[in-house]
C-alpha cells in the first residue's frame, strides 16, 4: 500500500478508527509454490496495547497450512470509501471534465507473525476473549475442554494469535488538495449519498478540520 506523507495515519488515529467498531478484515497468508497468496474474511479481536491479533478459524481452512509453511500474515481492514469523480477536484483553473478522479478510503494493515494455538485450554481462552468482545450482552458460562455446551466444538477450529509487527495505516481524503476542494468533495458526496459516502465525508472532513494552516505537503 502506498502511502503519501499527507495521507498517513497516525497511531491514535487508526485506534480512534478501529474502536469505533470495525473488526472485520481481510487475512493474508502467503500460498503454496506458484500460486497466489491465500486470502480469509474474519472477524478480529485487537488488543492494540499487547501488539497482538486473536482470530479463530474452522479446522479445515486452507490458511493453516500456509501458515505453518511461512507464519508471515498480514490482515487489513478497510472502509469510508468512495469513489471521487474528476470534477470534484478541478483546481487551478483546470477545466472540471479535465481533472482526475481518485479513491477516499481508510485502511490499516497489520504485517503479523502468527502463531497457530491448537491446545484446548489455548483455543478456549481465545473463544471467551472473543465472545466477551462482540456480544458482552450475553455473558457465556465458562468454555472447558470436552463439556457442554461450547467446550465439545473445539476440535473443530483452530486458534491464531497474530503478533503485530508493523502496522500501516492511510487515510486518503484529498489532504494534499486545498481545502475548498475538500469542501465541495463533502458537499458532492452528501448530496450524492450512496451506501458508504456518507463514512467517506466523515473522514474526509475529520481529516480537514484537524489540517494546519498552511501546512505543507510533499
Amino acid at each position: 500500500m502506498l502511502i503519501r506523507s499527507w495521507d498517513r495515519g497516525e497511531e491514535a488515529e487508526w485506534r480512534a478508527w478501529l474502536a469505533e467498531g470495525r473488526d472485520f478484515g481481510l487475512l493474508a497468508a502467503n500460498g503454496p509454490p506458484g500460486a497466489g497468496p491465500l486470502l480469509t474474511p474474519t472477524h478480529f479481536l485487537l488488543d492494540a496495547d499487547r501488539g497482538e491479533i486473536l482470530i479463530h478459524l474452522a479446522a479445515p481452512n486452507p490458511l493453516w497450512a500456509a501458515l505453518r509453511a511461512d507464519p508471515h500474515a498480514t490482515l487489513a481492514v478497510t472502509d469510508d470509501y468512495a469513489f471521487a469523480p474528476g470534477h470534484w477536484r478541478a483546481t487551478g483553473g483546470t477545466p472540471p471534465e479535465h481533472s482526475t478522479p481518485t479513491s477516499y478510503y481508510a485502511s490499516v494493515q497489520f504485517d503479523c507473525t502468527a502463531e497457530i494455538l491448537d491446545d484446548p485450554a489455548d483455543k478456549a481462552e481465545v473463544l471467551t476473549r472473543q465472545l466477551a468482545h462482540f456480544q458482552p450482552e450475553t455473558p457465556i458460562d465458562p468454555i472447558v475442554p470436552g463439556s457442554g455446551p461450547f467446550g465439545g466444538q473445539l476440535p473443530g477450529i483452530r486458534a491464531l494469535r497474530l503478533t503485530v509487527v508493523r502496522v500501516r495505516a492511510k487515510f486518503k481524503y484529498d489532504d494534499k488538495k486545498p481545502p475548498a476542494v475538500q469542501a465541495v468533495a463533502a458537499e458532492r458526496l452528501a448530496e450524492r449519498a450512496l451506501p458508504r459516502d456518507a463514512g467517506a465525508r466523515a473522514q474526509l472532513l475529520r481529516r480537514a478540520a484537524a489540517r494546519a494552516p498552511g501546512c505543507p505537503v510533499d
